[in-house]
């Protein structure tokens, strides 16, 4: 905590994004435990309060996990004063929902205490039992009111150390050492099936903390590091004097440090700053000692979500929620939500590039195109190399593929690719109209494709990639893989007789579309995908098992799939076409993207069977 006259940098005026997924579950645990603390009677014990397992088992490989700050509460813990129910209500709220949340770690930011007195360490102590009992990890760190003197981490010995020093932690699976002062530890935590890091620095470092900082970040040179300290962020974009050295003296030049978490200062507020690297570093200041009830021991919790690559944040107090069924008092209810853009917002973060200058994810290997041949296919292509003449058919059934220009385009080559695709390398299509412009691939004249009906089912599968400047004016309705020969060509219809028998295309959202003739209908059957974003590599896959077909986009079915009978494709034996679309006989649409790995196969496959495995 920063009172006014120990610095310039005083705060002290009052103070879109998404709640927790356990909100409401949590309103209605913590009700009954804010009304004991309410009427003075006993809070429940660990066992009762917390009755889901004996030991804290996050779950270490989910991709969605929970981090856990906990700010200055040292008006709580404030010589005659002390009162642990906040504390106690936040800490219990991690051990009642930790499964639920993915909790992973806790961090305390310093200013544990308002005098760095025995008695005071000792009831936060005590407070911080109800973790030790379960095996929780958590971090704590001391703040400029923690100790007796402004001294750097070589201060010496402490109430502070007493009780969180080093031989606090040893037991823990998340300890990974202290410096040999004991002012300065770092932290292993699981999650996402990855390590990662968390530095809990004094909040003065010395010449050696400094070095030992460094040294336990060389020492895990693939690990992200989330860097805790008392003092860093002051307001927004802005650092402190001793942030800025922090800055300068270890935070721009390591590339492992992304997350940064500071109190002392209020109210909230965050920072992005370019390291030497050219990454973003997240910088955010939590402290709420100037609400309600010195904060009541609020916690922050930072979502984590690596598949939606974000960070969700949200501020809560049990305590105060956990009063509700009592009925709050004027102020409490001020506090019982926070929801302002300082406190409730998301963080968007690529994991996967920001990590890559430190932990690439390495590149799968290309896959040998006879992995590919399950039994069953009809037909694969892949684009490993730019096209010159014919592109063969590697499933060795003679559907092998020419290219048709369409007033002078032109088919290029590219070694993008799916992450997941067994070749590596893709063809450039550059179509456009008005007016019609491009090249595609059309299957050879008596290729057996091209008579195929797939009466016992098929799986067509194909990846794609579509430029920014893809514009449904210009490039909508191409086809990815489409069967030429007019609807009406196979007897009476009662919809468009002019749409091709079958068309895997693009519509103007962009979103796949499978349209195809039946051997049971007189009419097409749709399938619809959800839009699709440009830049992004997309795996498509449409199954028929003899009866139903089903889209898959990224191996996931999307909504609208027909029940309706399906059986097989009509075919008037007409050429099979990569990148075009026909109506009424004639080439109408080339695509404007990128298309990878195709395969047709004549039966069902599962998900696990798809090129992507």
């Amino acid at each position: 905590m920063c009172t006014s006259h120990e610095h310039d940098y005083e705060h002290d005026q009052c103070e879109t994004a998404q709640a927790g997924a356990g909100r409401r579950s949590f309103l209605r645990a913590t009700a009954l435990l804010g009304a004991a603390a309410t009427a003075g009677v006993a809070l429940p014990t660990t066992a009762e309060a917390a009755p889901a397992t004996a030991s804290w088992r996050p779950d270490t490989d989910s991709r969605r996990f929970t981090f856990a700050v906990m700010p200055d509460t040292q008006y709580l813990f404030d010589g005659p004063s002390i009162d642990k129910a906040p504390i106690e209500a936040s800490l219990r709220y991690l051990l009642e929902h930790g499964k639920d949340e993915n909790i992973v770690f806790l961090s305390h930011l310093g200013d544990l205490t308002q005098n760095g007195a025995k008695p005071e360490f000792a009831a936060i102590g005590e407070a911080f039992g109800l973790l030790d009992r379960r095996g929780v990890g958590y971090s704590v760190l001391a703040g400029n009111h923690d100790i007796k003197s402004s001294t750097d981490d070589q201060r010496g010995s402490s109430p502070y150390l007493d009780t969180f020093g080093p031989q606090h932690f040893t037991s823990k699976s998340t300890f990974g050492g202290a410096s040999w002062d004991g002012y300065n530890t770092y932290h292993v935590f699981k999650a996402a099936g990855r390590e990662w890091l968390v530095l809990a620095l004094d909040w003065r470092l010395s010449a050696k903390g400094y070095a030992w900082a460094k040294d336990v970040i060389a020492r895990h040179p693939k690990t992200p590091v989330i860097l805790t300290t008392h003092e860093l962020v002051v307001d927004d974009d802005t650092l402190s004097d001793y942030g800025q050295q922090l800055w300068d003296q270890l935070i721009a030049d390591h590339d492992q440090i992304f997350l940064t978490l500071n109190g002392h200062y209020w109210p909230a507020r965050r920072a992005t700053r370019k390291n030497a690297a050219g990454n973003d570093v997240h910088l955010h200041l939590t402290n709420y000692q100037n609400r309600y009830f010195g904060g009541a021991a609020m916690i922050r919790l930072y979502h984590f979500d690596l598949d939606r690559d974000v960070i969700d944040v949200e501020t809560v107090s049990p305590w105060i929620l956990g009063r509700a069924a009592k009925g709050l008092n004027e102020l409490e209810r001020q506090e019982i939500e926070l929801s302002g853009d300082a406190d409730r917002f998301s963080v968007d973060i690529d994991f996967k590039d920001r990590f890559a200058g430190f932990d690439p994810v390495p590149v799968r290997a290309a896959r040998p195109a006879s992995r590919m041949l399950l039994p069953g296919t009809a037909a694969y292509w892949r684009f490993e190399s730019p096209v010159s003449g014919t592109v063969r058919d590697l499933s060795g059934r003679g559907n092998d593929l020419t290219v048709v220009s369409v007033n002078g385009g032109t088919l290029g080559w590219s070694a993008d690719h799916h992450p997941d695709q067994p070749g590596h390398g893709s063809l450039e299509f550059t179509g456009y109209k008005s007016p019609l412009k491009g090249a595609y691939l059309r299957t050879v004249d008596g290729a057996p494709l091209n008579s195929a009906t797939f009466r016992d089912g098929y799986t067509i599968e194909a990846f794609y990639w579509l430029p920014a400047d893809w514009n449904a004016s210009h490039n909508a309705w191409a086809g990815l893989v489409s069967r030429t020969g007019r609807n009406g060509s196979v007897g009476t219809v009662t919809d468009d007789p002019d749409e091709p028998l079958a068309t895997l295309s693009l519509s103007d959202g962009p979103g796949p579309q499978w349209a195809v003739h039946p051997l049971n209908q007189q009419q097409l059957a749709t399938n619809w995908g959800d839009e699709t974003d440009p830049e992004i590599w997309w795996h498509l896959a449409v199954v028929n098992d003899g009866r139903h077909t089903t889209m898959y986009v990224q191996g996931c079915p999307v909504a609208r799939n027909p029940h309706a009978p399906a059986i097989g494709i009509a075919s008037s034996g007409q050429p099979w076409l990569l990148g075009g679309y026909e109506y009424a006989d004639k080439i109408d649409q080339i695509l404007h993207g990128r298309l990878g790995d195709v395969r047709i196969v004549s039966r069902a496959l599962p998900v696990s069977s798809f090129m992507t495995h």
